[in-house]
């Protein structure tokens, strides 16, 4: 993966987090119970959903700076084939 998707999860996993939450704080009251459980629901999986994001995106921008030892970066290679 490289650094530039790598970054970009993590942005888009912040971004979705930040987002969820401020709509969870700014659900009115006055709605039905079931609004609140359908709205809390999306909230909690699309926080998991983040969550995992940036973890993907944490461990591609790791695995993008980390070399093995006597590694030799391959010329003309733009993406990862597998």
């Amino acid at each position: 993966m490289s650094r530039k998707i790598a970054g970009f999860l993590i942005i888009l996993g912040v971004f979705m987090i930040f987002e969820w939450v401020n709509l969870g704080f700014n659900l009115a009251d006055g709605h039905p119970t079931s609004f609140y459980v359908v709205h809390g629901i999306l909230i909690v999986v699309n926080i998991i959903l983040a969550v995992v994001l940036g973890i993907i995106g944490w461990r591609g921008f790791q695995g993008a700076t980390k070399k093995a030892p006597g590694e030799q970066p391959v010329k003309g290679r733009t993406g990862d084939a597998g």
